[in-house]
């Protein structure tokens, strides 16, 4: 029995009010911030509350607050919709969510974007079907052009949903369409 070990006996943290020997009507934790806004907060490191310094070192650096709203902001939407939703729409109803997206989404650009290549993938390929369906095309051709049409609304959906969570706020280019989406993007 003396090869085990012997463990110490629980002592409480000094900062554990329950455990002080005078009575502390006021609880202080240092580790959380005492009220959001205050202006010590962004000297405070982000384990006590303060606001994360990506990429900054703990001597200085960029203005933390400029950085996390700079951040934020290509998050947000005009309306305070999710990105990856709003980006996934642009490609279910085609050139309809497109421009519905480009008229009424003015302030993000990855949703932006999406319509864009909506616009630029879905259009050639509903006229396409419409074309098939007024020259009276063979059945198989006409299935295969819904099909492809189809087939791409909701793959380039899933894809703009997805890629979100896994790579952020990255393009996801298609060959060609992707190039001319990201140049009318930057030449608003």
């Amino acid at each position: 029995m003396s090869n085990l070990a012997s463990f110490a006996p629980y002592t409480p943290p000094p900062d554990d009010p329950a455990y002080t020997s005078t009575p502390n009507t006021t609880l202080i934790r240092p580790w959380f911030p005492s009220h959001a806004g205050s202006s010590n907060e962004t000297d405070a490191s982000y384990q006590s509350g303060g606001i994360p310094t990506f990429g900054t070192s703990a001597t200085g650096g960029g203005d933390p607050q400029a950085m996390l709203e700079g951040q934020q902001s290509q998050w947000e939407t005009s309306h305070g919709l999710r990105v990856d939703l709003l980006a996934a729409v642009a490609y279910l109803l085609g050139p309809v969510s497109a421009l519905a997206l480009l008229v009424l989404e003015t302030k993000n650009d990855y949703v932006r974007f999406h319509a864009y290549q909506s616009a630029l993938l879905i259009t050639p390929l509903l006229v396409i079907r419409f074309c098939a369906s007024l020259v009276q095309a063979p059945a198989w051709m006409q299935t295969l052009s819904t099909f492809s049409l189809i087939l791409a609304s909701l793959g380039m959906s899933c894809v703009a949903y997805t890629s979100v969570a896994r790579t952020g706020l990255v393009h996801h280019h298609l060959p060609g369409i992707g190039a001319i989406a990201d140049r009318w993007l930057a030449d608003e």
